[in-house]
């Protein structure tokens, strides 16, 4: 990042006995898209180079672009080649695997017309971003192509394709240097819940553990007049509804939130899953749903459970989507409907997930077994309907691999009697879907978020993080 916002490295790709013009043209326009987008962008500076406008062509000119990226490493968070016309593989090459960014690689190109083909005005960059993209190949350099092999730099294309290429960075760079947070022990209960500190951390991604007791001893210290505790009370009844009879609780709840908050910020965690059943509730007296909920609409996803590699997953849907993400069990049938399914969890949605009202009561299930005083903080929504993403991974330690799967469908608004977080889902296929789930070994825990993200997803995963990938239809 730079400035707080997403940086490319921008190479401009060229042969000398083009019209140096065309390179010109499409430099001015590339990065007035870029800002239109609200992107940074590192480039050479016009001059820098025999062909001018910031294109390259030489081995000389590919080590001048990647001494640049270099001394901004820290910045760069994916490279965009433009190619205004056949471009030089050389300069091309040299630049991106000289500077060893390990960031996505954006290839795109650009038409020629019909009626500009004579020496003047022709680019054959159709056949330029072959020769290109066959160098990234032989180099081992994973990179994203564009929407179309080529079309004009002031296709509308080119605005998209540059958003969907951030999306696709923020996951991969995300992902690549993510801390999880871990607080408390994965519940007897919950084998399934079960992951690979050493299979994720073998992609970056590392567990931060810290004792439940550590979080409660902490929440337990938080004094009545402490700011952060006055101003989580407020926060919290403004989020959601408190029912009277529970008022009493909501002090104990927010000092729960503000010891949870306190140690992310301490430890610099950018997702974190819970141990919330059941040592919670019964050793200090509410249930975390509402602290997990307030954390997803900060865009901190939170699981249930423990569960971290559900953690991940609901991350990685919140990097491409810039939006709340939750984690749902694949929980009931919608009664003979086999592409329905309601998914549901005890009441940790965020808000901004649900679009709607949001009231606190105690847990369901463990309600009626540790009592409704000791497990208020669930939070109770219906989720309205619309378009949503489903993606899960999961540690396979037999195979030694990360494997997920990735897909959408739609929340609908059918009616169901259940109380906590109720979303009542359509997938096609989605017997198809249960028999892979199951056949597979993945959890019954699956994160939603509310967009369409698949092919984001989709294309992290596939090009750049090599994870074993299966896209339902």
């Amino acid at each position: 990042m730079r400035n707080g916002k997403t940086c490319f490295g921008v190479i401009i790709g060229t042969r000398a006995y083009f019209n140096s013009e065309l390179a010109k043209d499409v430099r001015k326009q590339l990065l007035k898209t870029l800002e239109d987008g609200g992107y940074e962008y590192i480039i050479l500076p016009e001059d820098a180079t025999p062909t001018g406008s910031s294109s390259i062509e030489t081995r000389e000119d590919g080590l001048k672009v990647s001494k640049q990226f270099r001394e901004h490493r820290d910045e760069i968070d994916g490279i965009i080649v433009s190619l205004p016309n056949f471009g030089f593989e050389i300069g091309i090459i040299n630049a991106i695997s000289d500077a060893d960014l390990n960031v996505p690689v954006l290839v795109q190109a650009c038409d020629d017309e019909n009626d500009k083909v004579d020496l003047d005005s022709r680019r054959d960059a159709f056949c330029g971003k072959i020769s290109v993209c066959n160098n990234l190949y032989q180099y081992g350099i994973p990179f994203t192509d564009t929407t179309l092999h080529t079309y004009s730099i002031y296709s509308e294309l080119l605005a998209k394709d540059i958003d969907k290429f951030a999306a696709i960075c923020r996951v991969v760079n995300g992902l690549r240097h993510c801390r999880i947070g871990q607080i408390g022990t994965r519940p007897l209960g919950f084998n399934t819940c079960r992951a690979s500190e050493k299979l994720l951390q073998r992609y970056g991604i590392t567990v931060v553990p810290a004792d439940l007791s550590e979080i409660l001893f902490a929440a337990q210290k938080i004094s009545d007049d402490d700011p952060k505790f006055k101003a989580m009370c407020e926060r919290t009844c403004n989020y959601a509804q408190v029912p009277d009879n529970y008022k009493e609780k909501l002090g104990l709840q927010a000092k729960f939130s503000v010891a949870v908050e306190n140690w992310i910020e301490a430890n610099d965690v950018q997702a974190v899953a819970i141990q919330c059943w059941d040592s919670l509730e019964q050793n200090y007296g509410c249930a975390p749903c509402v602290t997990m909920s307030m954390l997803g609409d900060k865009l901190i996803p939170a699981a249930c459970e423990t569960d971290i590699a559900g953690a991940v997953s609901m991350y990685a849907l919140t990097l491409a989507s810039g939006k709340a993400s939750a984690l749902l069990d694949w929980n009931n049938n919608f009664a003979e409907d086999r592409n329905k399914c309601v998914c549901t969890h005890c009441g940790n949605y965020p808000k901004s997930f649900v679009q709607n009202d949001l009231k606190l009561g105690p847990l369901g299930v463990l309600g009626r077994t540790l009592g409704k005083i000791n497990t208020f903080g669930a939070v109770y929504a219906k989720v309205t309907g619309g378009p949503f993403t489903f993606f899960r991974i999961s540690t396979d330690d037999p195979k030694g691999c990360i494997k997920a799967y990735l897909g959408k469908g739609e929340i609908t608004d059918d009616p169901y009697g259940m109380d906590g977080c109720i979303a009542v889902t359509k997938v096609d296929n989605l017997q198809q879907l249960m028999k892979y789930i199951c056949k597979n070994g993945f959890e019954h825990h699956v994160a939603m978020c509310r967009t369409d993200v698949v092919d984001i997803l989709n294309e992290a995963i596939e090009t750049y993080l090599g994870w074993n990938l299966y896209v339902h239809e």
